[in-house]
């Protein structure tokens, strides 16, 4: 599992020009069944991912091509997250471990 920070960057200013990309880079996340929850960091700090199910030269990947990344907007700093206790309904994440 990982928990990925997306933090504006020098090039925040930039992000509305690139908003409709990245939206569609999360929107692929979800489809193709990595990315379990998205959203913003408060108060207007960036963003955050909660993904599993790929490894992390993929998902590594996967983050390195989202527009907001290439684009200066954001950095992004991934966290690898090995799941020993989860609610029930969490469970499937231990497994993916």
């Amino acid at each position: 599992m990982f928990v990925t920070f997306l933090r504006f960057a020098k090039n925040r200013t930039a992000a509305p020009e690139f908003m409709a990309a990245h939206n569609d880079w999360i929107a692929q996340g979800f489809a193709d069944g990595v990315f379990l929850c998205a959203g913003s960091l408060q108060p207007t700090a960036g963003g955050a991912i909660l993904a599993h199910g790929e490894s992390r030269d993929l998902y590594d990947a996967r983050i390195a091509a989202d527009p907001f990344v290439v684009q200066g907007v954001v950095t992004a700093e991934t966290y690898e997250i090995d799941p020993k206790r989860a609610v029930p309904a969490l469970d499937f994440l231990k497994a993916a471990a």
